[in-house]
């Protein structure tokens, strides 16, 4: 539905709707998420602390994958009708969680609302950042013959790290102020369809080295019972929140060797296809044939 309603938005409305991470406006990111319960997570489930943390951390997210510095955030949330004090204390609970991440990331909540409906928790999270002098990363920004690299393994994400997860923060802005990137997009809903985003949006196809692609320790985990094989679990979990960037081949062969991120912030480059002027989405298998790579993943 969400792809759906962009694209209607996007035919009506001829500007505004670029189909990025986040909105630039007046020299400011901007990004919006909302988390629902029963969609998102399950409250007798998952402590407000996590969500909390992670409502915060999915727009880190956005705004690193423009290659921006976060600044400044709008907190909504509508609580569960109920005990004043029981939603008192949720909705501490719910800042604590975000605590952690705006020290680290210097993310200061000057606003928002609150209230209450007869139904699950909703936190909705505006965030605003600043754009660096050299611009913002594009998900329409990449070229044909450009590496697409990613910043960690993939897959398997529901086990812990759909709320554990560290936005690349501090890495995009790092490869911003001193490497070319073309493009880039976090892998918010899977990597075959994130992929497929930036890839329609800079009007060019892909192909992907399955191979190279890194499966997390917990896809394999998981495929042990669900009956599917990890790579589709890399390519189509969704909730990596890892970035796809696209660099010049120059550019990523120099990345690849020097791992800079790997050296400051413990995350680790990984080339696994290149963008085509075909535009077909593909990926290559190990005996050299290659398949119609469907943009699974995530849908709202």
């Amino acid at each position: 539905m969400e792809l759906a309603w962009i694209e209607r938005l996007r035919g009506e409305s001829g500007v505004g709707f670029l189909g990025d991470d986040a909105a630039i406006y007046c020299g400011k990111a901007i990004t919006v998420d909302m988390l629902t319960e029963g969609v998102d997570f399950i409250l007798s489930e998952v402590s407000p602390e996590l969500i909390g943390r992670k409502s915060l951390a999915v727009n880190l997210s956005d705004i690193a994958a423009m290659g921006a510095v976060p600044e400044a955030a709008l907190v909504a949330v509508s609580l569960p009708r109920g005990d004043a004090d029981a939603n008192i204390l949720l909705a501490e609970k719910l800042y604590s969680g975000m605590k952690p991440l705006m020290e680290k990331y210097g993310v200061t909540i000057i606003g928002g609302d609150t209230n209450c409906w007869d139904a699950g928790l909703v936190i909705s999270i505006t965030l605003i950042g600043s754009v660096l002098p050299g611009g913002v990363f594009r998900r329409g920004g990449a070229q044909a013959d450009d590496v697409i690299l990613v910043t960690g393994e993939l897959g398997g994400s529901i086990l812990k790290r759909q709320f554990l997860f560290e936005p690349r923060v501090f890495e995009a802005i790092y490869l911003n102020e001193n490497h070319l990137i073309h493009g880039a997009i976090d892998i918010s809903d899977g990597l075959a369809i994130d992929l497929y985003r930036v890839a329609k949006e800079s009007n060019l196809g892909a192909i992907l080295n399955s191979a190279a692609i890194p499966i997390s320790p917990d896809a394999f985990e998981c495929s042990l019972t669900s009956g599917r094989l990890p790579l589709d679990h890399a390519l189509s979990d969704g909730e990596d929140f890892e970035l796809i960037l696209a660099t010049p081949e120059t550019e990523a062969k120099k990345l690849l060797e020097t791992q800079p991120l790997l050296n400051r912030y413990g995350t680790k480059l990984f080339a696994i296809g290149k963008f085509t002027a075909d535009k077909n989405l593909l990926i290559a298998n190990p005996d050299g044939t290659t398949n119609i790579l469907k943009p699974k993943g995530f849908e709202h």
